[in-house]
This record gives C-alpha cells, structure tokens and sequence, in this order.
C-alpha cells in the first residue's frame, strides 16, 4: 500500500476535480504492474494497472488501491467491473470512497463476486491524499484553504514591515509542493502590490507551474499604477482571474480584459467581495479548490464570514515579543476560549526547526467580532 500511495502522488494535483490514486497488482510477493489516476476523463488507477500488465493476472494475484474502486458506469467504466473481468480475487483498499454515489458500493460489488476485500489498510493516509476531492464531493463545492506563516508569538512580520524571511528554505519548499496540489490560489490587493508575486509552484526538477490565480481587488488598486505587477504581465497572465466588485470602476475593467486578465465582478454595497458569491462561481467553473496566501487581513476576514475551511500554519522558532509587529490574524473578540476557533483532524509536519500544522476550520456556534477592525459599522 505503500507503494500504492506513492503512485499516487506521481500524478499530484492533475487530476482534479477527480481523486489521486494508485494502484499496483502483485503476484508472488513481486510488483507486476502499476496504475496511477489519469487527468479528468481518462482511466482510473485500476483500469491502468490492469492494462499495465498486459494479460491475465496469475491465479493469487491481489491488486492494492488507495481508494475503494468505483461501481458506477461513468465516462471509462466501473472499475470494479474491470477488476471482476480480470479475474483477480483479493483486493486490499486504503481509504473508502466518500463519494455517496459509490461509498461502499464497490466493496458490494467485488464481495458479490466472489473477490476478498480487506480495506482499511494505511486509511489514513490514504484518506489525507485526496483532501481537495474529498470536500469537494461531500459539500458540493471547492475546499478554501489558507497558507500562513509566523512567528513563536503568532507575528508575520516586524513593525517597519521586513518578514523575509520567517520561515526557512524547506518550508518555503514545501508551499510549492501544496501550491502545485491546488487548482487556484488567490491572495489580497496589497501583497500583489507589497510583494509582487508570481503565484506559481517552482519545485527543484520540475518545469514551472502556474495554478489559476486569483487577485481580490475590490478598488482594483493593482491596475492604477503603470507598473503592472507580475501576475498581469507575465508569460501566466492568462491563468489570472481579478475579483472584483463594481466599486472599482469599468474603466480599469476594461484594461485588465485588453491585457489578457479575466475579471470577475460581484455585487457588494461594500469594496469588499462577497467571499459565499467566490465560492459559488467556484463551484460553476468547477474549480474544487483555491488555496489563499495572504494577505492577512483578506485571510483574517474569510474566518470572519466563515469561509475559510482549511488552513496551513508553518511555525518558525522565532520569537519577536514587539507588541507593534504585524500579527498573523486580527478581528476576534473572544472572551472565553470555548469561544475560539480551532482546528479539527490535525496533522504535523516538521522542516529543519519549522512546524507545520493545518487542519479543518471549526467554528464555534457564535464568532464574536471585533468590529472596528473590520470596519463594519
């Protein structure tokens, strides 16, 4: 199995909206065949593998697969149809499909054919693999994560501004390696114009990639200067969707659209766009999952309306203690910690002294708000 996850892996973030998996089929203790989920359309893992070895399987063979095999007739067929045709009789499953159209109907399925079925085996991380499709098949909608990184006492930066760098190089490493796993990844107005980004995932061995990229600009402030930042003007710009509210005028609309820049408006009485009014394009355009790098206000806001689902929070042992540096969240007002908000399914990494922890958003019942530093009154 686990070399079943790492077949998996080799395809990551390609196969949205659909799953990562893998699967390999042994026969005799030895590796025969592997199999790894195809881009959207193409063949699922098992199917592959079973191409992939070119002939029947020996008697004894058992296939492994990080997720329960589909029973439903889809664009290339169930699987476990495949499975049953081959003639296999032992399948081991890592994690169960939380798709409702086939949860536990392929273990059903194999069963009814006489096949062995052990599942469970390394569930959780198999399960850990497909933290995008699982979210987007049980809500219906894109999985928003953030990505931050602090501070011992919870600051991104120091009072003048310098915050490069918090984090060392392998955790900066690292942020790549989930920026190529989401489809989109989105950041406020002022760190396009603080930082100037590229947005793209560069790891070591790997041609470039660039994600959709999405900039909240709801004055669209990033097009007033004539020195366009990178998203704008670089050989991705048409992989650069701007969000929008009619408050920033159709003027600069109409130059962003001229240089190759989508836009997308929203309707807001306020500057600020409706983060539920993103989520549900999102979902239209099949987008299953958008991952926010800053700013902090932007991130600290999206708790606020609670719309944030996920978040990665990389930890240096650094310790600022200046009162006046730039915290990392803002806009709370709890007054007991019953009050705050946590995280769920917790997982830890560490990177050379850095600690990365992310999890699942859990609000609790009633989020007190400080007021005045969201401006709402």
């Amino acid at each position: 199995m686990r070399r079943a996850l790492e077949v998996a892996r080799s395809v990551w973030g390609t196969t949205h909206p659909n799953p990562m998996v893998g699967a390999i089929i042994v026969e005799d203790g030895h590796i025969v065949a592997e199999g790894a989920t195809a881009p959207d359309g193409g063949p699922h893992a098992e199917r592959l593998a079973l191409l992939a070895r070119g002939k029947t399987p020996r008697p004894g063979a058992t296939l492994y697969t990080t997720l329960e095999p589909c029973s439903t007739h889809g664009r290339t067929g169930a699987c476990t149809d495949a499975i049953i045709a081959s003639g296999i009789k032992r399948v081991v499953v890592g994690a169960t499909d939380p798709n409702p159209a086939h949860l536990g109907g392929g273990y059903a399925a194999l069963r009814a054919a006489g096949i062995e079925v052990t599942q469970g085996v390394l569930k959780r991380e198999c399960t850990d693999l497909n933290l995008i499709f699982n979210h987007w098949i049980t809500k219906g909608g894109p999985i928003i994560a953030a990505k931050v990184a602090s501070t011992l006492d919870g600051k991104i930066a120091c009072r003048n501004g310098e915050s490069k760098w918090i984090t060392n190089a392998r955790s900066r490493e690292d942020v790549h390696r989930w920026r190529r796993l989401f489809p989109g990844i989105a950041v406020g107005a002022m760190t396009v114009l603080k930082d100037n980004p590229r947005l793209t995932a560069r790891r070591e061995g790997e041609k470039e990639w660039c994600p959709l990229r999405f900039v909240f600009d709801g004055l669209l402030r990033t097009v007033v200067d004539k020195n366009f930042p990178n998203v704008f003007t670089d050989e991705f710009r048409e992989r650069t969707i701007v969000v929008t509210t009619p408050h920033g005028g159709l003027g600069y609309v109409r130059k962003l659209r001229d240089m190759g820049i989508k836009v997308w408006t929203f309707d807001s009485p306020t500057q600020r766009v409706s983060f539920t009014d993103f989520r549900k394009k999102c979902t239209e355009e099949r987008i299953p999952g958008v991952l926010v790098e800053g700013g902090a206000q932007l991130i600290s806001e999206m708790i606020r309306t609670r719309q944030l689902d996920y978040l990665f929070a990389y930890h240096a042992p650094v310790l600022l203690a200046d009162e006046k540096a730039k915290s990392i969240f803002s806009g709370m007002r709890p007054e007991k910690i019953e009050q705050a908000v946590r995280l769920a399914d917790v997982r830890h990494e560490t990177f050379d002294g850095d600690v990365l922890m992310h999890g699942r958003m859990q609000y609790p019942d009633k989020l007190l708000v400080d007021e005045t530093v969201f401006g709402v009154r």
